[in-house]
């Protein structure tokens, strides 16, 4: 009888657990819309404080079914090319950074996105931000090659 109770409870427990995870992975799928337009909404008024002139337009998923690079993919307003907002991981701080990439697949600047990430720009090593650049410039060449 005590074992059967104690069975109970750890079923319990561990539907509990399950459920939970069910519920916050629901969430998470449930929100990424808002937050894409948020972290859009973000981007542009940092271009804007900035005095860049530069403006992302919308989000372009990229959905080729392998891994990649984390991050997202938007649109630049008038213009062909694309910014790919990403985080690097310098000395245990995330730095935003967003790499414009033009037409032909080539990242052609790396935009800090926030105050704290324009500090820090200069002191990234570039070693560091040339495996960003590779992993990018590879991303882009297959989308490329994906939608013709």
């Amino acid at each position: 009888m005590k074992d059967a109770v104690i069975l109970k409870n750890k079923a319990i427990i561990f539907g509990w657990v399950i459920g939970l995870l069910f519920f916050i992975s629901l969430l998470w799928v449930l929100s990424q819309p808002l937050q894409k337009y948020y972290l859009l909404r973000t981007i542009n008024n940092v271009l804007i404080s900035s005095g860049d002139s530069r403006r992302i337009a919308e989000y372009k998923g990229v959905n080729d079914g392998k891994a990649g690079i984390f991050g997202y993919w938007f649109l630049m307003d008038n213009s062909a090319e694309k910014m790919f907002v990403f985080a690097a991981f310098q000395d245990g701080i995330l730095v935003p950074l967003g790499a414009i990439v033009s037409a032909n697949g080539s990242v052609d600047d790396i935009i800090p996105l926030s105050a704290h990430a324009m500090q820090i720009a200069g002191n990234l090593p570039m070693s560091l931000l040339q495996v960003y650049i590779t992993r990018i410039e590879a991303a882009s060449l297959a989308n490329i090659r994906g939608n013709k």
